[in-house]
């Protein structure tokens, strides 16, 4: 089978159910930003797998989160007059699946002191990878709110993804975590580097 149909040769492509809709257009832009939130969460399940994470708690729940991404992106692939046509959980996101972040978020989020202040990322590869996905996952509520998805479950279940992947990337962290704060002098690498002053409180 073919995957190329040349269709999408003018600038279009098609919806869920028929019609079709630019490529360049805000509801195209905010399924192409949860497409790519999707690859993004891939890297950081293949870290956690290279890292011998693989069947362990962050696996399994970037897996669950991948697969709801799924439900997300037919639901936005879809015109608004044709949503009656989808299922609830399998290509509609549903109060339920927000709910399951807000438990996820909860849970984690009592497994360490939240920090107070701005977080420097990078301070393992898994983190800044969540980090990332954090980053895209925002754009891509943004995204929805521009192509005037309507407010209800699938606005929320981004906005709480955000959350989530904020409260991983922290869980992965651990005591690791550099604040801003922490920040103030730091040695430039190199032989006879000098010290470089980094002002906290400009």
């Amino acid at each position: 089978m073919k995957i190329y149909t040349r269709k999408g040769d003018d600038g279009t492509t098609g919806r869920l159910y028929g019609g079709r809709v630019g490529k360049d257009s805000p509801a195209t832009e905010a399924l192409g930003a949860v497409d790519e939130a999707q690859a993004v969460l891939g890297l950081a399940r293949a870290a956690a797998r290279a890292a011998g994470g693989t069947g362990g708690e962050l696996d399994e729940l970037l897996v669950a989160i991948e697969r709801d991404l799924w439900v997300l992106m037919a639901e936005l692939a879809t015109d608004p007059t044709d949503h009656a046509r989808l299922t609830p959980g399998a290509s509609l996101v549903t109060d339920d699946m927000v709910a399951a972040l807000e438990h996820r978020i909860d849970e984690l989020t009592g497994r360490f002191e939240a920090p107070t202040e701005f977080v420097v990322p990078g301070q393992s590869t898994i983190g800044a990878w969540l980090d990332l996905g954090r980053t895209v996952v925002r754009r891509a509520e943004r995204r929805a709110i521009a192509a005037r998805v309507e407010a209800g479950p699938a606005i929320a279940y981004l906005n709480r993804l955000s959350d989530l992947l904020w409260a991983m990337a922290r869980w992965q962290e651990a005591d690791e975590l550099l604040l801003a704060r922490d920040v103030a002098t730091r040695v430039a690498v190199g032989e006879g580097a000098r010290p470089i002053e980094v002002p906290v409180d400009p």
